[in-house]
Protein backbone atom coordinates (compact mmCIF):
# COMPACT_ATOMS: atom_id res chain seq x y z
CA UNK A 1 0.00 0.00 0.00
CA UNK A 2 1.74 3.16 -0.54
CA UNK A 3 2.38 5.83 2.12
CA UNK A 4 0.48 8.47 2.20
CA UNK A 5 1.22 9.80 6.22
CA UNK A 6 3.30 12.71 4.87
CA UNK A 7 0.76 14.04 2.49
CA UNK A 8 -1.17 17.42 3.73
CA UNK A 9 -4.62 17.19 4.38
CA UNK A 10 -7.27 18.67 1.71
CA UNK A 11 -10.75 18.42 0.86
CA UNK A 12 -10.77 15.76 -2.08
CA UNK A 13 -13.80 15.58 -4.19
CA UNK A 14 -14.79 13.17 -6.45
CA UNK A 15 -17.49 12.37 -9.23
CA UNK A 16 -18.41 9.35 -11.38
CA UNK A 17 -21.39 8.57 -13.33
CA UNK A 18 -22.71 5.66 -14.85
CA UNK A 19 -26.22 4.56 -16.44
CA UNK A 20 -28.46 1.15 -16.89
CA UNK A 21 -30.39 1.12 -19.89
CA UNK A 22 -33.59 -0.88 -19.87
CA UNK A 23 -36.91 -1.34 -21.73
CA UNK A 24 -39.10 1.40 -21.64
CA UNK A 25 -41.55 -0.51 -19.78
CA UNK A 26 -39.55 -1.11 -17.05
CA UNK A 27 -38.12 2.78 -16.69
CA UNK A 28 -42.01 3.66 -16.38
CA UNK A 29 -42.43 1.14 -13.44
CA UNK A 30 -39.01 3.15 -12.17
CA UNK A 31 -40.65 6.47 -13.11
CA UNK A 32 -44.04 6.15 -11.77
CA UNK A 33 -43.11 4.29 -8.03
CA UNK A 34 -45.27 1.68 -9.38
CA UNK A 35 -41.91 -1.37 -10.08
CA UNK A 36 -43.57 -4.60 -7.49
CA UNK A 37 -40.28 -4.55 -5.16
CA UNK A 38 -41.17 -0.86 -3.87
CA UNK A 39 -38.93 2.74 -3.98
CA UNK A 40 -36.18 0.79 -6.55
CA UNK A 41 -33.78 4.43 -6.47
CA UNK A 42 -34.24 4.79 -2.72
CA UNK A 43 -32.71 1.21 -2.68
CA UNK A 44 -30.25 2.02 -4.68
CA UNK A 45 -29.43 5.48 -3.50
CA UNK A 46 -28.50 3.96 0.22
CA UNK A 47 -26.76 0.59 -1.79
CA UNK A 48 -24.25 3.36 -3.67
CA UNK A 49 -23.82 5.39 -0.23
CA UNK A 50 -22.87 2.38 1.85
CA UNK A 51 -20.72 1.07 -0.40
CA UNK A 52 -18.51 3.89 -0.64
CA UNK A 53 -18.09 3.76 2.42
CA UNK A 54 -17.05 -0.25 2.38
CA UNK A 55 -14.27 0.68 -0.20
CA UNK A 56 -11.31 -0.01 1.32
CA UNK A 57 -12.69 -3.30 2.02
CA UNK A 58 -13.61 -4.16 -1.69
CA UNK A 59 -10.45 -2.68 -3.49
CA UNK A 60 -7.28 -4.31 -2.44
CA UNK A 61 -4.86 -1.83 -0.99
CA UNK A 62 -6.73 1.08 -1.16
CA UNK A 63 -6.89 3.39 2.11
CA UNK A 64 -9.65 4.07 4.59
CA UNK A 65 -11.16 7.44 3.85
CA UNK A 66 -13.72 9.09 6.07
CA UNK A 67 -16.21 10.17 3.92
CA UNK A 68 -17.87 13.41 5.37
CA UNK A 69 -20.21 13.67 2.59
CA UNK A 70 -21.65 11.20 -0.23
CA UNK A 71 -24.55 12.73 -3.08
CA UNK A 72 -26.25 10.85 -4.95
CA UNK A 73 -28.49 11.75 -8.14
CA UNK A 74 -30.15 9.97 -10.26
CA UNK A 75 -31.98 11.39 -13.85
CA UNK A 76 -33.92 9.58 -16.33
CA UNK A 77 -32.67 9.54 -19.86
CA UNK A 78 -35.94 8.80 -21.16
CA UNK A 79 -34.55 8.94 -25.09
CA UNK A 80 -31.79 6.11 -24.45
CA UNK A 81 -34.78 4.80 -22.32
CA UNK A 82 -31.92 4.90 -19.17
CA UNK A 83 -31.07 5.81 -15.72
CA UNK A 84 -28.35 8.03 -15.59
CA UNK A 85 -26.31 7.60 -11.49
CA UNK A 86 -24.36 10.66 -10.44
CA UNK A 87 -22.53 10.26 -7.19
CA UNK A 88 -20.19 12.77 -5.56
CA UNK A 89 -18.10 11.58 -2.79
CA UNK A 90 -16.11 14.57 -0.34
CA UNK A 91 -13.68 14.18 2.51
CA UNK A 92 -11.01 15.90 4.21
CA UNK A 93 -7.87 13.38 3.92
CA UNK A 94 -4.76 12.51 2.82
CA UNK A 95 -5.69 10.46 -0.51
CA UNK A 96 -8.41 11.24 -3.32
CA UNK A 97 -11.80 10.27 -2.68
CA UNK A 98 -12.37 9.21 -6.82
CA UNK A 99 -12.71 4.69 -5.79
CA UNK A 100 -15.57 5.87 -3.28
CA UNK A 101 -17.33 7.45 -5.87
CA UNK A 102 -16.84 4.96 -8.52
CA UNK A 103 -18.03 2.27 -5.94
CA UNK A 104 -20.77 3.94 -5.20
CA UNK A 105 -21.68 4.38 -9.19
CA UNK A 106 -21.68 0.34 -9.63
CA UNK A 107 -22.76 -0.80 -6.38
CA UNK A 108 -25.76 1.76 -6.98
CA UNK A 109 -26.67 0.61 -10.99
CA UNK A 110 -26.04 -3.53 -9.45
CA UNK A 111 -28.85 -2.61 -7.14
CA UNK A 112 -31.05 -1.12 -9.76
CA UNK A 113 -30.02 -4.27 -11.87
CA UNK A 114 -30.78 -6.78 -8.93
CA UNK A 115 -34.29 -4.61 -7.88
CA UNK A 116 -35.88 -4.93 -11.90
CA UNK A 117 -34.29 -8.11 -13.32
CA UNK A 118 -37.47 -10.08 -12.69
CA UNK A 119 -38.91 -7.69 -15.32
CA UNK A 120 -36.01 -7.14 -17.66
CA UNK A 121 -33.50 -9.25 -17.46
CA UNK A 122 -31.89 -7.29 -20.38
CA UNK A 123 -30.62 -4.34 -18.54
CA UNK A 124 -27.21 -3.13 -19.37
CA UNK A 125 -24.61 -0.94 -17.28
CA UNK A 126 -22.79 1.32 -19.67
CA UNK A 127 -20.18 4.27 -19.33
CA UNK A 128 -19.12 3.68 -15.33
CA UNK A 129 -16.32 6.77 -15.23
CA UNK A 130 -14.88 9.36 -12.87
CA UNK A 131 -16.03 12.89 -14.10
CA UNK A 132 -14.20 15.15 -12.01
CA UNK A 133 -11.92 15.35 -8.73
CA UNK A 134 -10.49 18.16 -7.24
CA UNK A 135 -7.87 18.37 -4.20
CA UNK A 136 -4.70 17.30 -3.17
CA UNK A 137 -1.54 18.14 -5.49
CA UNK A 138 -2.80 17.36 -8.46
CA UNK A 139 -5.58 20.12 -7.99
CA UNK A 140 -8.79 19.92 -10.17
CA UNK A 141 -9.79 17.58 -12.92
CA UNK A 142 -12.71 17.36 -15.49
CA UNK A 143 -13.62 14.86 -18.16
CA UNK A 144 -16.35 15.77 -20.96
CA UNK A 145 -19.79 14.34 -20.13
CA UNK A 146 -19.42 10.47 -21.61
CA UNK A 147 -22.98 9.56 -20.89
Amino acid sequence: MVDVGNKALSVRIAKAEGLIAMKPETLDLIRHHQHKKGDVLGAARIAAIMSSKRCAELIPLCHTINLNQVVVDFEFLRQRSAIKIAVTTKAQDKTGVEMEALIAVCIGLLTLYDMCKSTDRGMRIEAVHLSEKSGGSSGVWRVGDLV
